[in-house]
């Protein structure tokens, strides 16, 4: 990793840290306190299940910030997907958090309960639907972007086999309602369609 001149969001007394794709930026056990704006990249939080699968828990993209934690050490495995810049920020000595990252936090705590409900109720069209129709919303409702993670990253997210991935991608673009731009570029051709899908 290396450090990087300071961009706009967090004080500018914090610099952004830039990681490889792949690296780790904490794991399970490692101390917590210090929060994570995502400069530029994307970040991969899962988690390992007794049985050596894995379970990808979030997805945390350019101005998004993350590594809230109740306790004292991380639950989660952090990682880069691609070059990422961070820029970290610790939690104040009276350990009282600013309204601001109140809300980030609760705004997660949010996302993270929306993402339970659509893996335990929602069938594989409607969870890559959805999917989709967030990673468009997330980057300011755009129409056409590159998604950062793999198609076996999107299947540990949502619960489904990479096979049933490229199926449901190969069925959502004979449709028309997408168009693969190429193997991470997604244009999304029917928007308000996708939306109607997953909701």
């Amino acid at each position: 990793m290396s450090i990087v001149s300071p961009t706009a969001g967090f004080p500018s007394t914090y610099s952004v840290v830039t990681f490889n794709a792949g690296a780790e930026i904490y794991a399970p056990g490692d101390k917590a306190g210090t929060f994570y704006q995502v400069e530029f990249g994307a970040v991969r939080v899962h988690r390992l299940l007794s049985d050596g699968r894995r379970q990808v828990i979030a997805f945390h993209l350019a101005g998004e910030t993350f590594g809230f934690e109740a306790d004292r050490t991380h639950s989660f495995f952090a990682e880069a997907i691609t070059q990422t810049g961070l820029r970290a920020i610790s939690r104040p000595a009276n350990g009282e958090a600013s309204p601001e990252l109140l809300t980030l936090a609760l705004r997660g705590m949010l996302r993270a309960h929306e993402h339970i409900m659509m893996i335990g109720r929602q069938t594989a069209v409607e969870r890559i639907s959805g999917f989709l129709v967030d990673m468009a919303d997330r980057q300011g409702g755009i129409e056409y972007f590159d998604l950062p993670m793999s198609r076996l990253d999107i299947a540990d997210y949502l619960g489904l086999t990479i096979e049933t991935v490229s199926r449901v991608f190969a069925k959502l673009r004979s449709a028309g309602l997408i168009k693969l731009r190429s193997i991470r570029c997604v244009e999304l051709k029917k928007l308000e369609t996708l939306r109607s899908l997953c909701a």
